[in-house]
């Protein structure tokens, strides 16, 4: 772990897994004063609290990731995206076996990026871990519901993306007006259904 300062009130601190960053995150939530954090696939920005998140960094096991989560969230899901046939061939399974994948695992919010309200879900099966598109798309509708490498995600809103399109929800990911903007957060525990 390499921990660095960023500015007067925050620390980066640098893991070299996504199970190290949910221990770093779980470690840290709950702290007084710290204002803020912000996991990514490798890093955790803490603002505040900076000789509190230092202390009980001495201590932390980054081997183990958090227990319990914050919330458990159910996503429907109709699953008629335009790559579900592309998926299904190259996980050797037929459509519906797909979504039998996708829906009997449970994933996990590791951090948000790219587009406000866009999550990160880990925990999808080995069988539907797949590269991004050759090509991407300049337009993926709001809602769309993807797989890239190890995660799962759903389109907040309407932006270019590369991810192989299985389905689309639609929930609200993202409300600029409300209180928490993104409706994932990290540590939610998600559950994909047939809608």
């Amino acid at each position: 772990m390499l921990l660095r300062r960023c500015g007067t009130d925050a620390l980066l601190v640098e893991v070299d897994s996504l199970t190290e960053v949910a221990a770093v995150r779980a470690a840290l939530q709950g702290i007084h004063g710290v204002e803020e954090l912000v996991p990514a696939a490798r890093t955790v920005l803490v603002k505040g609290a900076l000789q509190q998140v230092r202390d009980a960094l001495k201590d932390i096991d980054l081997t183990k990731a958090p227990a319990t989560h914050p919330r458990e969230i159910t996503v429907p899901v109709i699953y008629d995206g335009p790559d579900l046939d592309l998926v299904a061939e190259t996980a050797q399974t037929t459509p519906d076996g797909v979504v039998k994948l996708h829906t009997e695992a449970t994933y996990e919010v590791a951090f948000c990026g790219f587009a406000p309200g866009f999550a990160y879900l880990t925990g999808l099966p080995k069988q539907l871990q797949q590269p991004r598109l050759d090509s991407p798309r300049t337009k993926v509708p709001q809602g769309s519901v993807g797989i890239a490498g190890e995660f799962t995600a759903a389109y907040p809103r309407a932006t270019p993306g590369g991810w192989r399109l299985i389905g689309r929800t639609e929930i609200a990911l993202f409300d600029p007006k409300a209180d928490v903007p993104a409706f994932l957060q990290p540590g939610d525990q998600v559950r994909f259904v047939i809608a």
